[in-house]
């Protein structure tokens, strides 16, 4: 069965972008079929992919629109393994574009509804904003991952994307559920860190991922290349964590359908 996971926090620089490339080419090199769908006008995901944002013929923006299919707008992620609709600057249009279309909250996940079958897990890179794009990740995910530093204002900004996601759960996506918390970025010497960190475990139980992705500066350093970090080098510390948190993702997705099985039995 596909999962769909909806990567987003409004809050910029936390990691999004870096999770969703890394984590597609995680999984990917464990050997899941992996779909990766950009919906950030920035095409940050798109370029870390190896793909060139200002040559492309169709992308996520087509299929939101309804001008493309999903399956028509997808390409295959050389240096990732995966596959990626990708995004450039015409997204940001689509914003205007939607609020005159019927269905605009759904229209991504009616999109994806042809292809879904295809793959193990679809990634969806939402933008740091909670807008009409967003909204559309979260109406066709299952759940939602939410990458943040451990800081004080992620804290705050916390609150507010819990709240949209209550609101979309009652009035949209009714299974929508919160995956997991991730820690980005993390400083093990900084005390603030450490503070918040245990908040989050203190509040969120299980629903914190027990891996920890890491301050490195191959993270950094990987998009310039056009290449997820666990391609360009798998050793370093960084891709060493995304590496452990797909596992983490794997395990927790075969547990659930072990629990789904025995309650079904019973």
């Amino acid at each position: 069965m596909t999962r769909t996971l909806a990567v987003t926090n409004q809050k910029g620089g936390v990691g999004k972008t870096t999770t969703s490339v890394n984590l597609a080419a995680s999984l990917a090199q464990t050997g899941q079929r992996v779909l990766l769908v950009d919906l950030d006008p920035q095409g940050n995901a798109t370029m870390g992919s190896g793909i060139d944002k200002r040559s492309l013929t169709s992308s996520v923006y087509q299929v939101i629109l309804g001008i493309a299919t999903a399956g028509a707008a997808r390409q295959k992620s050389e240096s990732g393994g995966y596959d990626i609709i990708p995004a450039n600057r015409e997204l940001a249009g689509a914003e205007v574009e939607m609020v005159e279309l019927d269905h605009r909250e759904t229209r991504l996940k009616t999109a994806l509804q042809g292809i879904s079958s295809d793959y193990d897990f679809i990634l969806l890179d939402c933008p740091p904003a909670l807008n009409m794009l967003t909204i559309n990740g979260l109406v066709a995910a299952d759940a939602v991952m939410i990458p943040m530093q451990c800081e004080y204002y992620a804290l705050e900004g916390l609150s507010d994307l819990v709240n949209t996601i209550k609101r979309v759960r009652q009035h949209l996506n009714p299974k929508l559920e919160i995956e997991g918390l991730l820690r980005t970025m993390f400083d093990p010497r900084n005390s603030l860190a450490q503070q918040v960190s245990a908040q989050l475990q203190s509040h969120f139980g299980t629903k914190v991922y027990t891996t920890v992705i890491p301050r490195n500066v191959r993270l950094a350093e990987a998009p310039s290349f056009g290449t997820p970090a666990v391609t360009l080098d798998r050793a370093c510390k960084g891709s060493q964590a995304y590496l452990q948190l797909a596992t983490e993702i794997i395990d927790r997705q075969t547990m659930a359908a072990t629990n789904r099985a025995a309650g079904a039995v019973a």
